[in-house]
């Protein structure tokens, strides 16, 4: 369990291993691996699966890369204290889908916990008021709205520019459960670090390169916050 403190900056976070790189990052940057009773490796993005647990801290290119030469299996079998283990093959790309499904079950939560807003004109409202957190566009939106709604955020204390959801508008609608769903405002501090996590942990993973700097700094968002809670369940 996070440690409380009133200073969200001295918020103690848990931090892990990358089995590959041996270097120590919070957990919320890294991606859990859990082993099956079968021996079968999977993806466990949400760091929820019981027993020992191995983490990664590479993007995709570099797992293949190491799961194709045997590298990867190696250091499994060291951190699972196991020689009979099973990697998949397509394990890449069995993470990459668990991190994007992640992003838009996060939306799908916010939509229905009420943190989220839609439509360009509620949130170009919202975002003058200075009550928008996090400002999303759909990879489809036209340059035109994403102009008009990043001066808006702007106007109200926001950053330069809302985040281009890597999705287009058919992908955010069907998350959220809503029609022609084109740009997204979250206005909920907590709400938009949860989003802002999902969505560059999925980034980082595709484009280390990127990586979790992409978020925007309004990301007021990435920072963790004395309130939020962060279940560690001991797992290695």
């Amino acid at each position: 369990m996070r440690k409380r403190t009133n200073d969200p900056l001295e918020a103690h976070v848990p931090e892990r291993s990358c089995i590959l790189t041996r270097r120590t990052a919070p957990r919320e940057e890294l991606i859990r691996l859990a082993l099956g009773p079968d021996g079968q490796v999977a993806p466990d993005v949400r760091a929820r699966a019981p027993g020992r647990g191995a983490w990664i801290g590479v993007g995709r290119g570099n797992l293949d890369e190491a799961n194709a030469k045997g590298t990867l299996k190696s250091a499994l079998a060291r951190a699972f204290k196991s020689k009979t283990l099973a990697v998949p093959a397509d394990l890449g790309q069995l993470i990459e889908a668990a991190l994007r499904q992640q992003a838009l079950d996060r939306l799908g939560l916010e939509a229905r916990g009420g943190t989220l807003l839609t439509g360009a004109e509620r949130i170009e409202q919202a975002a003058r008021a200075g009550k928008v957190h996090l400002l999303i566009h759909a990879a489809d939106a036209g340059e035109d709205g994403n102009r008009s709604l990043d001066q808006a955020w702007r106007v109200g204390g926001g950053e330069a520019q809302g985040l281009v959801f890597p999705e287009a508008r058919t992908i955010l609608s069907m998350a959220l459960g809503r029609e022609n769903v084109v740009h997204i405002a979250l206005t909920d501090g907590a709400a938009a670090r949860r989003v802002t996590l999902a969505i560059n942990r999925w980034l980082a993973f595709i484009d280390p390169d990127a990586g979790l700097e992409r978020a925007p700094k309004a990301s007021r968002a990435a920072r963790p916050s004395a309130g939020d809670v962060f279940v560690d369940e001991g797992n290695a």
